[in-house]
């Protein structure tokens, strides 16, 4: 299922949106989640970081299309954008957020579909693995393959990715169940390591990504018997 947010402050333009969007689904018999808001702020107030694709007005009320959009690349850089406006000059600007597209309004259904086309093939080729962690204002969207481990400091979680850290209440229990036990590893009651990123073992210390962390007593031969099948799976 492909989860699509309207952003439309103009109730017969959300409706022709949804129109369009029940037409095209069912022509390329996709099914889709549509979460509709009639604002800028609506959107951006507890961010949720669960959509493929979000279609956004510009030109509107309270927050308009360009700032929204701002707010959410930092709360999600992976989610497709697409705006909707009377004025294509606005639109061009889109390249600031990373917008794949923009349409111009009255939307013909062939013009819709076209740049649906463009970016369902676009959601289908960033399709990933993601969790979702909360944070101030809303909820942040990671990459699991850029997880390099997670650290727990009293009831803080403390994600270490390629792209920075980033932290969030709650316990190493909480994360231990919603990442591969395949591909991340347990090393004492801190730590849990995405094995592809550990660069050497030497005694009970493995480098992490350039961050030395040490396995317990009871866990280094586990964790040699998780690593050793990690890497022989890696190598098939």
């Amino acid at each position: 299922m492909i989860r699509i947010a309207t952003v439309e402050d103009d109730v017969r333009d959300r409706e022709a949106l949804k129109n369009h969007l029940h037409r095209y689904e069912k022509e390329i018999n996709q099914k889709f989640s549509i979460a509709e808001f009639q604002d800028g702020e609506d959107i951006i107030t507890n961010y949720a970081a669960e959509y493929d694709l979000i279609l956004m007005d510009i030109e509107m009320t309270f927050l308009n299309g360009m700032k929204t959009a701002e707010k959410i690349r930092e709360l999600d850089t992976d989610v497709v954008i697409v705006f909707i406006t009377n004025a294509p000059q606005y639109a061009i600007q889109g390249y600031k957020v990373n917008a794949l597209d923009y349409m111009l309004k009255p939307i013909s259904y062939f013009s819709f579909s076209e740049t649906m086309n463009r970016a369902l093939r676009k959601v289908k080729t960033k399709e990933k693995e993601y969790i979702a962690i909360s944070l101030k204002g809303g909820k942040m969207k990671l990459d699991i393959s850029k997880i390099c481990y997670v650290e727990v400091q009293d009831h803080l979680l403390i994600y270490h990715t390629t792209e920075g850290s980033f932290s969030t209440k709650g316990t190493i229990r909480d994360v231990d169940g919603q990442l591969d036990p395949r591909r991340f590893f347990r090393c004492n009651r801190c730590y849990l390591v995405n094995l592809e990123y550990v660069e050497n073992y030497q005694g009970s210390d493995i480098s992490v990504n350039g961050t030395v962390i040490q396995v317990s007593r009871s866990r280094r031969k586990p964790f040699l018997d998780v690593l050793n099948e990690y890497l022989n799976e890696a190598a098939k």
